[in-house]
């Protein structure tokens, strides 16, 4: 695959990934230099991503001049779930490959549906031609797949860590001892950002805790999907459930059992300085089996950190379980790393201490527009509302301008802990949740061109 050398305004803004000061600007400092960014991005992507020159005669857009420019050519998240799902169910890989060709700013190669035994392995096969497929768990639906380059790659590894130790305060000094307390899905995305971490993080005396338990592959979390369907619908077989019951009940008694060897682990290394990371189900079920042997803050190292990814995911725990995880493993609030980010983008928007707000970094812009993400909202004093889209212009294997389903409250002035950069409030929601249905206005006609197309 070709690699597009940055230059201008783009690597300018990207290239504040290491400076100590980048999220102390403000939005007007680095508003002309955004637009050019975008506009370098477009100029050398519009004729490389099929769905964005779609999106751009749609709009009549042929330079981006302007913030209301860029907000015509994003993409709903939903772009990247528009193959039809029978792509899957058939394991018609030559067609779910011309689909992500649509999406790609790199030609994705034709593949063979013969020599591809299932969507692991075409994942694999994909990356052998620097083509990063990362997927989303697809488990209440259809997993959006989301192609990156090699240079993205390399990019989440630096990003991730110094976003955690602008928030956290925890400098990357490989003084600590990682534990992932929860299994993490296997999608390259994850296992770079995973090597930027122990990269910056972890003691090399020691080794980083593998969670001991079956990782989760996309092809695993696919074919569960499927089998949940065909039971719904009524059209599994009796073999295909008996599968699925075997299936469940082996991942959940693998899970189970890693609990207590989990918590055995991070007793057996309490005396050190060690950073915890996962869901806050994994955590509160190893802290309550860390608790049932009889440890507490009392016998864990002072200094260490924790990063929680993504909230409950429907996980039913007590009033207390943040203040339940915090006391098991002495947590101080300080080394308490938040950030808030989406599958779509590549670069976090770390919480900070004081204000207790979520920062954008220079390169991601704020598109805000209302709810039906037809209309960008004007930048206004004080804190507004409505429905988050960005652009990360430090994304290479696709386009960087995405609408989300959240609904978000921005404020464009200086927050409490003194960064003057555009800061999300702590209270983020999905519109799916809010209101059982979440529909943006430019979804329907950009999965009909896909659908076509592909």
């Amino acid at each position: 695959m070709a690699t597009v050398t940055q230059s201008g305004a783009v690597e300018r803004l990207t290239g504040m990934v290491h400076a100590d000061d980048r999220y102390d600007y403000s939005a007007h400092e680095v508003r002309a230099a955004q637009i050019e960014a975008m506009n370098e991005r477009f100029q050398d992507r519009v004729g490389k991503i099929k769905l964005l020159r779609h999106r751009a005669e749609e709009a009549g857009i042929s330079e981006i001049r302007s913030i209301e420019d860029a907000a015509q050519v994003l993409f709903p998240h939903t772009a990247y779930k528009s193959y039809p799902e029978s792509f899957l169910m058939d394991e018609r890989w030559d067609r779910l490959s011309k689909w992500l060709d649509t999406v790609s700013t790199y030609r994705v190669p034709s593949i063979d549906r013969d020599s591809v035994k299932d969507v692991d392995d075409w994942i694999a096969k994909l990356k052998d031609s620097d083509h990063y497929v990362s997927c989303s768990s697809g488990t209440t639906g259809k997993s959006a797949m989301l192609v990156a380059s090699a240079r993205d790659m390399e990019w989440v590894k630096t990003e991730g860590p110094q976003a955690y130790t602008w928030g956290s305060g925890v400098p990357l000094d490989r003084s600590r001892r990682m534990f992932g307390l929860a299994p993490v899905a296997k999608v390259p995305r994850n296992e770079a950002t995973g090597e930027g971490y122990r990269r910056a993080l972890q003691d090399p005396n020691s080794e980083p805790f593998a969670y001991p338990a079956p990782p989760i592959t996309v092809g695993g979390l696919t074919q569960m999907v499927l089998l949940r369907k065909k039971i719904a619908d009524g059209t599994a077989t009796p073999n295909e459930i008996a599968e699925f019951e075997a299936i469940s009940a082996s991942r959940a008694k693998a899970m189970e059992d890693a609990i207590d060897l989990t918590a055995q682990a991070l007793v057996e290394a309490r005396k050190d300085k060690i950073h915890v990371t996962g869901l806050w189900s994994g955590l509160y079920a190893v802290g309550k089996a860390v608790r049932d042997m009889g440890y507490s803050a009392k016998d864990f190292n002072s200094e260490n950190s924790i990063y929680v990814g993504g909230g409950l995911k429907r996980a039913q725990l007590p009033p207390d379980y943040r203040e339940f995880v915090y006391e098991t493993f002495n947590i101080a609030p300080e080394r308490n790393y938040q950030n808030y980010s989406m599958q779509e983008l590549q670069s976090g928007m770390p919480r900070c201490q004081k204000g207790g707000r979520y920062h954008l970094p220079p390169w991601v812009v704020p598109l805000i527009l209302d709810k039906p993400g037809d209309n960008l909202l004007p930048i206004a004093d004080g804190e507004f509302e409505g429905r988050a889209a960005f652009f990360d212009l430090s994304l290479d294997g696709r386009w960087g301008g995405v609408i989300s389903g959240d609904r978000i409250s921005i404020d464009f002035s200086p927050c409490a802990c003194g960064a003057k950069s555009p800061s999300i409030r702590d209270d983020i929601a999905r519109y799916a949740d809010l209101e059982g249905d979440d529909k943006i206005g430019c979804a329907g006609t950009v999965d009909a061109y896909v659908r076509g197309v592909s």
